[in-house]
């Protein structure tokens, strides 16, 4: 098979999936007696990264693969093809997404004490409906809390391969930083299903070994 004819195969399945697809995804396109080497996979999608230069989109790997997405500075334009408005979160959402992304595990409390506010349900529950985070266990302490961290999903959404393409903290500095490194895909604003949150009542216990961590991704 031509080097042509690969990345053609390569692009009309990344364009047809309509979501990320792995290399062993990519792999199975292929019958078993003409499956091409990952080195000529991997070629063959460098190859058509770099003839996105000029185009409206690009290729892009994320934790579940690879996939074609609209240039994030094209969005405004291409956005209008929808007439809904734009999902807007609250910015408490945004902070705790932000504390559980870079502090995880964590749990409820530990977010509490960080913000000195309590974390409403309603965002919990926005953030496991968006399967941005997950239960990954819970803390060996008195009432078991669950422990919180982020999905793959959530990497995909961001455009992020791992964890480690988050910025540091020190490069951040301050939350205002954070909620932008989150990218213009999140609109902070003050949805009516997320309700206002209390003062935290008091002080946590802080950070705990985790002893029962379930498995998942």
């Amino acid at each position: 098979m031509s080097d042509e004819r690969l990345r053609q195969i390569l692009e009309a399945a990344l364009l047809a999936a309509g979501q990320a697809l792995s290399l062993e995804r990519l792999r199975g396109l292929f019958p078993e007696e003409a499956r091409p080497e990952d080195e000529a996979l991997l070629e063959a999608l460098t190859a058509l990264g770099s003839e996105c230069h000029s185009r409206g989109i690009e290729l892009l790997e994320v934790a579940s693969g690879y996939r074609f997405q609209v240039k994030r500075e094209l969005s405004p334009w291409v956005s209008r093809l929808w007439e809904e408005r734009p999902v807007r979160y609250s910015r408490a959402l945004l902070e705790t997404l932000a504390l559980i992304a870079y502090r995880q595990p964590i749990t409820r409390g530990e977010i509490e004490e960080i913000r000195g506010v309590s974390v409403s349900s309603a965002i919990v529950k926005t953030l496991q409906e968006r399967e941005w985070i997950r239960v990954l266990g819970h803390r060996e302490v008195p009432g078991r809390p669950a422990i919180y961290g982020t999905t793959h999903q959530f990497l995909d959404y961001f455009s992020l391969r791992t964890l480690e393409d988050l910025p540091t903290l020190v490069e951040l500095r301050d939350m205002d930083l954070v909620l932008t490194t989150l990218g213009p895909a999140i609109e902070a604003g003050t949805p009516e299903e997320v309700p206002e949150e209390e003062p935290a009542s008091g002080a946590t216990p802080g950070p705990e070994p985790a002893t029962d961590l379930d498995d998942g991704d």
